[in-house]
């Protein structure tokens, strides 16, 4: 079993509305990686699924998962997430979320979700940020 350096951190006093832990902390040996923001891009560096939320939150995550791999770490390393969703309409955001929350399963890090007015990419409407940590043996 490998032993994960992410403990995270559920409060007994804040509200259980919110589906992920507050906080989360690693002990001070763990190797943090910082990972640039995951974009729906596909090998050619063309958006994938224009136009459509869920779609691009998942290539989002797929990209995520890989640049993770790439640095030594799994998505159960993953010890904050902010997902940027180019939209003014919550319902927008919550299916982004809804992807992005379901990648992670019962690995429920702190993460900020946030709408904004437009990301990098032509066409595209999700970006997904994340700080790993790993213990390197």
């Amino acid at each position: 079993m490998t032993r994960r350096a992410v403990t995270l951190i559920r409060s007994a006093t804040l509200s259980d509305v919110a589906d992920y832990a507050y906080a989360a902390t690693a002990p001070a040996e763990a190797r943090l990686i910082f990972l640039a923001g995951s974009c729906p891009l596909d090998e050619d560096g063309a958006t994938v699924a224009v136009g459509d939320y869920a779609g691009q939150a998942a290539k989002a995550l797929e990209n995520l998962r890989t640049a993770l791999a790439d640095a030594g770490a799994d998505l159960e390393d993953v010890i904050s997430t902010r997902v940027l969703v180019a939209s003014t309409r919550q319902a927008d955001l919550v299916t982004a979320w809804d992807v992005v929350r379901a990648g992670f399963g019962d690995h429920d890090v702190p993460s900020t979700l946030l709408g904004v007015t437009v990301l990098g990419y032509h066409d595209q409407l999700v970006e997904i940020e994340a700080v790993a940590a790993v213990l390197d043996s």
